[in-house]
């Protein structure tokens, strides 16, 4: 017993006893239908039996305070969903604690336990990495939650607000093909996040409209990070046949294939044109400034917290999906395609 008190026993320590999963014992707490009668007796029996107090009761007191969690803050992109929400917090005299989890589930059920432990008022989560145990356990806390892509967090069943990924691949690629460019390659990001791939699709669908056939030898792996761009540059420039033109699918990549092309001697745009995805405020300060698509993340970090601040006052949410519109930012590393013979470029 003093064991337990010391360390609160978990729907997850539930689930194992009874030999049933984390969302049964959820199910059971919520008082859902769609569980047998025998398992519902044998959990209940067990809650009782550890003394499991519902978390999910909350105080009568606001404590005026909304918790943001993200992967990591190493991404310039996240300081400006920051500044988004801190803005919309602000105004609404409600202050802003931020965590990074660093994608490790110990660090992710601190998190839960600080959450709990300070009773904030509703949740922004820019993370994926949140497993399903730790997702029931957020659940029960009963926490107004919301979800901001580029991460996405599947399965959570809570508001989320997003940008048009898909559109703005489709209209990077658009620019390009309309510059004259031929042979165009992606660096494409986090294949596990729902953005990278509809910006791959977006460069697809592009392609496909320009009777462009798809080559997946100018597709290259990347992780978002500035690193991963100038590998890919690498793995492009020094082709037989390279491409004209390249879209990454974030600002931080393709700062990475201008390095890269630095590298090698390649210049952008004269030899190679360059687009990215994000608009960070690098993009304008880059040599040459970046031609990019521009997804609002301040905006979006804005209306997550006052979606979620809604949540908290109970009003209803009338749409589970806000998907805000992206637009290309046309600056100076994109140019005309120029004819050259086939063979790597310099380098």
């Amino acid at each position: 017993m003093a064991d337990e008190q010391a360390h609160p026993v978990t729907i997850a320590d539930i689930a194992a006893e009874a030999g049933v999963s984390v969302p049964t014992v959820s199910r059971v707490l919520n008082g859902r239908s769609d569980v047998a009668p025998r398992t519902r007796q044998r959990v209940e029996q067990l809650l009782r039996d550890h003394g499991y107090q519902r978390r999910g009761v909350r105080p009568q007191r606001r404590a005026r305070l909304v918790d943001l969690v993200f992967n990591d803050l190493d991404s310039p992109w996240a300081v400006e969903i920051i500044r988004g929400v801190e803005d919309a917090a602000h105004a609404a005299g409600v202050g802003t604690v931020v965590t990074a989890i660093h994608r490790r589930a110990s660090a992710a059920r601190e998190w839960l336990e600080n959450l709990s432990a300070r009773a904030s008022d509703g949740v922004i989560l820019v993370t994926g990495e949140l497993d399903p145990e730790l997702h029931a356990e957020l659940r029960n806390l009963q926490v107004p939650a919301v979800v901001v892509d580029p991460a996405g967090v599947r399965d959570l069943d809570v508001p989320t607000i997003g940008v048009t990924n898909w559109a703005g691949g489709l209209s990077a690629t658009e620019h390009l093909t309309g510059l004259g460019h031929r042979r165009i390659a992606f660096v494409a990001g986090t294949p596990t996040l729902l953005s990278a791939r509809a910006r791959l699709d977006g460069y697809r669908a592009g392609l496909d409209r320009a009777g462009l056939p798809f080559d997946p030898d100018l597709v290259v792996p990347g992780n978002f990070d500035y690193a991963s761009g100038a590998r890919a540059a690498d793995v492009l420039l020094s082709s037989s046949d390279p491409p004209t033109a390249v879209v990454a699918a974030n600002d931080q990549m393709a700062l990475g294939v201008y390095e890269g092309a630095r590298r090698r001697g390649v210049r952008v745009p004269d030899d190679v044109s360059v687009v990215g995805f994000d608009d960070l405020p690098q993009a304008r300060w880059s040599s040459p400034p970046l031609t990019t698509v521009h997804q609002p993340l301040a905006e979006m970090g804005m209306m997550a917290a006052r979606t979620v601040l809604r949540m908290v006052e109970g009003e209803a949410i009338e749409s589970p999906r806000v998907e805000l519109s992206t637009r290309l930012i046309v600056r100076d590393s994109t140019a005309p395609a120029r004819p050259r013979t086939t063979g790597p470029l310099p380098g």
